[in-house]
């Protein structure tokens, strides 16, 4: 009994069992991966981290040698939740991305996308960089599967950690990449929010012309054209075409933004964050041109 439940000797065990040698020609993969997962959660119980990732490490090898890969990715989820308490952030990239990996050989997209979404969420402190391609990949698998409504809460979490990284433009990327799977979905709601989004953080980054722009091309589609947000993003347009940072500020702190993101709303309660002045200057000048152009 005393080696059964002695995890060190149940992988010696297994690692034997694995090696071939002159009396054993084929490897048992399958009894020894009987004895890392007993390992694993045995190291787990006794809260010993590092031997139970190990454990869960060779565990998922062994499904993956006896043609199970969908436990094998049970076990590198295992092995990458683990090596997240280590404070291992290069493996918690590799066992999660390995896991996903594992997921899609059994055709399941959406587990697939959980694990980089599990791995970029653990890494949005440590690494944010990768955090933002785990977050791009996890969206990536769920479009191509045609399951984009499963991927909101993805694009907002990606777009959310380009603003605390103060990266605008990528965020309002994400928000615009929610709005056109939403119009996929019928999403409408949604969609008319992302859109808005996009345009506020243009606007806080004080990026007028492509807030304009986005506005422009965002009201091209029929749902937005007609919605509450449309409305909202056009007073606020005006107001900085206006130069009127008090009208601004009112209109940032209404409750019309209340039902965006938190991280979203937060920015708008800054609004303006530039010389809206300038704006104006800028928008006179354009209508003095056009009045010139008139006269020819």
């Amino acid at each position: 009994m005393a080696s059964s439940s002695d995890p060190d000797k149940l992988v010696t065990k297994a690692d034997n069992l694995t090696k071939l040698s002159f009396t054993r020609w084929n490897a048992d993969w399958k009894s020894a991966t009987s004895l890392y997962e007993q390992a694993a959660v045995a190291y787990r119980f006794r809260k010993d981290n590092e031997k139970a990732k190990d454990a869960f490490e060779k565990a998922s090898k062994g499904q993956e040698m006896i043609s199970s890969p969908w436990d094998a990715a049970k076990h590198m989820e295992s092995a990458a939740a683990l090596a997240k308490e280590l404070g291992r952030w290069n493996e918690v990239s590799d066992f999660y991305r390995r896991a996903s990996e594992l997921y899609r050989e059994c055709g399941r997209a959406q587990p697939a996308s959980d694990a980089l979404a599990k791995g970029a969420s653990a890494l949005e402190e440590k690494s944010p960089e990768e955090a933002i391609k785990m977050y791009d990949e996890a969206c990536t698998i769920l479009e191509d599967d045609g399951k984009e409504q499963m991927a909101f809460d993805l694009y907002r979490a990606a777009a959310a950690l380009y603003i605390k990284m103060e990266k605008y433009s990528d965020a309002a990327a994400f928000f615009l990449r929610l709005g056109s799977a939403a119009d996929k979905c019928n999403a409408m709601n949604s969609q008319c929010k992302a859109y808005l989004s996009a345009i506020i953080i243009y606007l806080y980054a004080h990026d007028f012309q492509q807030a304009q722009k986005c506005y422009n091309d965002c009201s091209e589609v029929q749902a937005f054209l007609n919605s509450d947000q449309n409305r909202c993003a056009t007073k606020l347009l005006s107001a900085y075409e206006e130069g009127d940072a008090e009208e601004i500020k009112r209109i940032g702190q209404s409750s019309a933004f209340n039902h965006l993101d938190h991280v979203v709303i937060r920015l708008a309660r800054k609004l303006p964050t530039g010389d809206v002045q300038a704006i104006k200057k800028a928008a006179d000048d354009g209508e003095d041109s056009l009045d010139e152009d008139d006269l020819t």
